[in-house]
């Protein structure tokens, strides 16, 4: 079976228990997490060959951080240095108070590891599939530079190259604006998966009103691919926040045999927001890896990848821990959440 590697920062997770906000109680659930990590794991659940890459801090915590992946079956690849693991905070939020991300990775041991301290020809032998987020290149100028060889190196090996746009805000502050970078990387990938925030934020292209909203989303991918012809397959997810407990979820898909549109999810008592991203980009790679390549393959990659990040909300930390037959149930239409016995 030909590998998907994946490439980024696996990182140490700090939350308070329940909805508790930072410090009203001294405990803390640590777990570890990252996007394409999140993908890695979902793939690897799914039954796929993937191989993590990334840099780790040679001690205890970068081991228990490799290990919380291979556990899943996850083939991590990892550059053992000295230094530090990236850390990210996440309080969770309730009702009108929404969750909050605070980040320290800073000077991280893979923000700090340049491009030629990776060895991409074996990396990419046997793949099939290169995956990234536009996280890492927010990181420092050396994670960007090798994001960008990364996606060079995968293209010469033959792979198709998914990139999720990610747009994080509190993360771009070495000196490189979103739009600068994101819109090389986008011309480097064969799909792109994003939200109409991350379109605007990293590649300048607002979504139009047209009269309605899935015209105005039709729309949006054709000028999107327009300016970006090298993109056969662009996903928009589309979020309705009506509380922090509450929200509606759906996607589109402009691929190569047409435009479809997905099922809505009305997802109440939300246990966990993080991930669902993350979720959907592995459900759309494992359905256009596995699914036919005509029009009924698309609309069924789309159903997956939707009922995937729908099925993470109910799942805490980062990882989605949904099986295969879960995500087809729901895709389905088994949304009723019965006892299985």
């Amino acid at each position: 079976m030909s590998k998907i590697v994946l490439f980024g920062e696996l990182m140490l997770r700090l939350k308070p228990e329940g909805k508790e906000r930072f410090f009203q109680n001294p405990k803390f659930e640590a777990v570890f997490g990252g996007s394409e990590a999140n993908v890695a794991v979902s793939l690897a659940i799914l039954g796929k060959h993937t191989e993590y890459v990334t840099a780790l801090p040679d001690n205890a915590i970068g081991l228990a951080a490799k290990n919380s992946l291979r556990q899943y079956g996850v083939n991590v690849n990892s550059l053992q240095k000295e230094g530090r693991l990236g850390i990210y905070f996440l309080e969770d939020g309730a009702c009108q108070r929404p969750s909050q991300v605070i980040y320290d990775r800073s000077s991280s041991v893979f923000a700090l590891t340049k491009p030629d301290e990776y060895d991409w020809k074996h990396i990419f032998s046997d793949a099939s599939w290169f995956h990234v987020s536009g996280v890492s290149p927010a990181l420092s100028q050396e994670a960007c530079d090798s994001v960008v060889k990364a996606m060079e190196e995968a293209k010469k090996a033959g792979c198709i190259v998914s990139l999720d746009l990610n747009f994080r805000k509190k993360l771009w502050k070495y000196g490189k604006e979103a739009k600068i970078v994101m819109p090389l990387l986008a011309s480097k990938a064969d799909l792109l998966v994003a939200n109409e925030e991350d379109v605007q934020n990293c590649l300048g292209i607002p979504l139009k009103n047209y009269n309605t909203p899935l015209e105005s989303y039709k729309n949006l991918c054709q000028d999107v691919k327009k300016a970006y012809p090298n993109v056969s397959y662009l996903a928009v997810t589309l979020r309705h926040s009506y509380s922090a407990d509450r929200n509606g979820w759906s996607a589109v898909l402009s691929g190569k045999t047409g435009f479809y549109e997905s099922a809505n999810y009305d997802i109440e008592n939300i246990v966990e927001r993080v991930g669902a991203g993350d979720s959907f980009a592995a459900g759309l790679i494992y359905g256009l890896t596995t699914f036919s390549k005509d029009s009924d393959g698309e609309r069924k990659a789309l159903d997956f990848a939707t009922a995937a990040g729908c099925l993470k909300h109910s799942i805490p930390g980062d990882f989605n821990l949904a099986t295969k037959k879960e995500i087809e149930n729901l895709a389905d239409g088994n949304s009723n959440g019965r006892i299985q016995r």
